[in-house]
């Protein structure tokens, strides 16, 4: 395993992390699918005990990844090897009394919160406490330092030793960033989805902010174990995908499975791998359901750069003219 440094906040984290999204279970938020159909929690123990034999050591989740199931899992598996890894979690989505999905951004609610995942955590501090997406009409964040006097105050009182922002889109992130509050950016960024690499990843790096790349796999299509036929359990938010988007995402997808064999890479592998090229990148984040999975990640780190000749291909795949 390879490490890099994460921005500003001095830590030292594995370049392959993982995310622990699909450990919550099946979750809802306003009615809404957010999680990924049933997970067994006697596995997703033995992957997240698995991460030490790997070197990863950065484990990201949330309060709201099965309303705190997979903050709970986290904790028993880190019982005892708690300083060997750095947490990430995030705060500020919730479920109401009505049933509605409400984001909230308030000082008083934000320290309940982080109090809520040290306690499932099973831990005293958390490495990186991250604002979680801000969604339009969902709630008021503001885009100024009041919008983080909470975080901050935290911070002081070292229950939080950073903080982060995980952003819903491109514009939010950038607007984060050229403020320079957070220690940490979160973004979507992978092979559908490039829009980081026009402006974002150039100013992060100048201001020496650590990137965290989510959803590096496309929601499990860049492994390559779906086909256009696939049908999703109700209790998936990919559920909520069209025919045509999947049908487009999996001719995509077999395309660049081609370039990625021929080096003899997995899939998963070389579209882990291309999030890796940037050096801006400080940690990509897949999902794992099992010991394999996380090992297939894994390895990802021990594979030299694509070339330009492998880039150029997947320009033309995907009709990127930048680059």
């Amino acid at each position: 395993m390879n490490y890099r440094i994460l921005g500003r906040t001095g830590l030292k984290v594995s370049e392959i992390g993982i995310g622990t999204w699909a450990m919550g279970g099946p979750t809802t938020l306003g009615g809404i699918q957010v999680g990924w159909g049933e997970v067994s929690d006697k596995i997703s123990l033995r992957t997240l005990k698995h991460c030490i034999d790997l070197g990863i050591n950065f484990i990201d989740t949330a309060d709201t990844y099965g309303k705190g199931h997979s903050e709970e899992i986290i904790g028993k598996a880190l019982k005892g090897k708690r300083k060997k890894f750095i947490i990430a979690t995030k705060c500020g989505n919730y479920e109401n009394y009505k049933g509605e999905w409400v984001q909230n951004w308030d000082s008083k609610y934000i320290f309940q919160a982080c109090e809520d995942s040290l306690h499932r955590l099973k831990t005293d501090y958390i490495d990186l406490y991250q604002i979680h997406t801000p969604l339009p009409g969902k709630g008021d964040f503001k885009f100024d330092l009041e919008g983080f006097e909470a975080f901050n105050n935290l911070k002081k009182s070292g229950k939080i030793l950073n903080y982060g922002y995980s952003s819903y889109n491109i514009e939010d992130a950038l607007k984060i960033v050229k403020l320079g509050y957070c220690d940490t950016i979160q973004i979507v960024y992978n092979l559908f989805n490039r829009e980081a690499e026009k402006e974002f990843f150039e100013i992060a790096k100048r201001k020496n902010i650590g990137i965290i790349i989510r959803v590096p796999l496309a929601s499990g299509f860049l492994t390559g174990k779906f086909n256009k036929n696939v049908k999703f359990e109700k209790n998936d938010h990919r559920s909520r995908l069209s025919k045509d988007e999947i049908k487009e995402r999996i001719e995509k997808t077999e395309k660049i499975r081609s370039i990625a064999e021929r080096k003899g890479r997995t899939l998963s592998q070389f579209a882990l791998q291309f999030c890796l090229q940037n050096n801006a990148v400080s940690v990509v984040i897949p999902g794992a359901k099992t010991p394999e999975q996380l090992e297939e990640n894994a390895s990802a780190s021990n594979y030299k750069n694509i070339s330009p000749e492998e880039f150029l291909e997947i320009n033309r795949i995907f009709n990127v003219k930048h680059r």
